[in-house]
């Protein structure tokens, strides 16, 4: 199915483009959420009219989402999560939950904005991309851990997590030392 692209969609094209896509990403989709109009000559006159203001709203969105981004751009954000002792987390680090943290540091974000891949399920520092626009994307670092001096500690680049080393050595003389009760006890 033919369409007339109304913004920039990644991976697809730019505002004015007619592209072909699959009918059922056309109907379910593009066509609802404003992002494109059926490819009929009727649609690509009506189209012609409009561009003007559609870029000029463009533009608009696109300046404001500039501005929101130089501020957010490499801001850092702390979480509180329960892990256990190897730094997995129980559950995780959704979208949605990144969303509500950004939104409750002052910054309009909504889940759908927050590119994120696969769940965060680990402690640590992640880098989360975010898409503000469809031509404006920045990067935010989620900070998760247990305590906010965990938090801390992480920031300042220590690990969160230390495991402790036992060597081959100590694990024989452990190992020894339970054989040599066990064989007392037969």
């Amino acid at each position: 199915m033919e369409v007339i692209l109304l913004e920039r969609v990644a991976k697809l094209g730019q505002m004015g483009d007619v592209v072909n896509v699959k009918p059922g990403f056309a109907r379910n989709f593009l066509l609802p959420k404003g992002k494109a109009l059926r490819a009929t000559e009727e649609n690509r006159k009506r189209f012609e009219t409009q561009r003007v203001q559609l870029e000029a709203r463009n533009l608009e969105l696109r300046k404001e989402a500039d501005a929101v981004g130089e501020k957010l751009n490499g801001h850092q954000f702390v979480i509180i999560r329960q892990a256990g002792e190897m730094g997995q987390l129980y559950g995780s680090v959704a979208a949605r939950d990144l969303s509500d943290l950004l939104t409750a540091g002052g910054f309009t974000v909504q889940r759908q904005q927050v590119r994120l891949d696969t769940p965060i399920k680990t402690l640590g520092l992640h880098t989360v991309p975010v898409d503000l626009h469809p031509e404006v994307e920045v990067h935010v670092v989620i900070n998760v851990a247990r305590s906010k001096d965990e938090a801390e500690r992480q920031a300042r680049g220590e690990a969160a997590v230390v495991r402790e080393e036992t060597s081959l050595e100590d694990l024989g003389l452990e190992v020894g030392a339970a054989l040599a009760e066990s064989e007392g006890e037969y």
